[in-house]
């Protein structure tokens, strides 16, 4: 661990420290992540055309649709498995570039596969376990299930940190990671609720962007509510995808980074309080002479004993 306490991300954050150490490695970093981020982008926003969202949308029949759901079903999972794959090869780079310039994205690619299969095996269970915090949480209304969701969030952006510089086993992470998270657990939730809201803002804006040179067919989609299904069209366009693309790979590294800023905090934290001296038992009781002062030395000019 001792290689990470010269990491740029590594210190015991604040919100502000924690924001600021974002930018600055972002900027840093930015030509390599928005590089791996775009081909990710481009891999993933070509594979979702496989799926036929316009035959989708003009189906009523609910066993119809179902049907339907369940022919794109490998193509839902192979964005899925691309989506994680290049998640992993992100938060390598993120965590092991700045402490050794030979982990390049190359090197990044190959050395972050070994965390890929245990990953993946770990968002299965999250998935399954945030399934049932967010059903248990719509019991306790609206407020509940957006809790939950904060929670298993939480608990996600530890996974891969934990992996990658503690190289624990699946058994040890799950362990880490609520250890983690309940460390500082009311500030993480809190982190990470103003994390999601600064992206769904940045989403919003960057979204606006890449429909500007589609406002045409947004509006007629507004005037015509029956044109809905001719929306799914630009989404197919080469222009739309190279766009969209684009605005994701801008986006993309906040993710990892932010995650690596989570985990090196509690880190950070604990090995503060590991380094705090403790005193002996035996040094730290009362003896009875401590109760009285002590004598002054023979030649100390204060002593009243003392013979001129």
């Amino acid at each position: 661990m001792d290689q990470f306490n010269n990491h740029p991300l590594y210190r015991r954050h604040n919100i502000d420290s924690a924001m600021n150490s974002l930018w600055e490695f972002y900027k840093k970093k930015f030509l390599s992540l928005f590089i791996m981020s775009l081909v990710m982008s481009l891999i993933i926003q070509y594979t979702s055309t496989l799926v036929n969202m316009k035959e989708l949308s003009s189906i009523t029949d609910p066993m119809v649709l179902l049907g339907k759901i369940k022919g794109f079903l490998l193509p839902i999972l192979l964005i899925s498995l691309i989506n994680l794959l290049f998640a992993t090869i992100l938060q390598y780079y993120v965590i092991f570039n700045p402490i050794n310039n030979e982990n390049t994205i190359f090197t990044s690619i190959v050395k972050s596969l070994k965390y890929f299969i245990p990953y993946l095996i770990m968002m299965v269970l999250l998935a399954f376990a945030g399934s049932i915090a967010i059903i248990l949480g719509i019991f306790v209304l609206i407020v509940g299930a957006f809790f939950a969701m904060l929670y298993v969030v939480t608990l996600y952006l530890f996974i891969l940190p934990v992996m990658m510089v503690e190289e624990t086993n699946i058994g040890s992470t799950i362990t880490r990671i609520i250890k983690l998270t309940h460390k500082n657990f009311w500030s993480n939730i809190g982190w990470v609720s103003v994390f999601i809201v600064i992206m769904l803002v940045i989403s919003v804006i960057f979204s606006g962007i890449i429909l500007i040179p589609f406002t045409g067919s947004f509006i007629k989609t507004i005037v015509n509510p029956e044109d809905a299904s001719k929306l799914v069209d630009v989404t197919t366009k080469p222009m739309f995808i190279i766009l969209s693309s684009i605005i994701s790979a801008l986006t993309l590294p906040i993710m990892p980074i932010f995650a690596c800023i989570l985990y090196f905090r509690g880190k950070a934290g604990e090995e503060q309080i590991q380094s705090i001296p403790t005193l002996d038992p035996e040094d730290s009781r009362v003896k009875v002479e401590d109760l009285y002062a002590k004598p002054y030395s023979d030649d100390h000019p204060d002593n009243p004993e003392k013979k001129d």
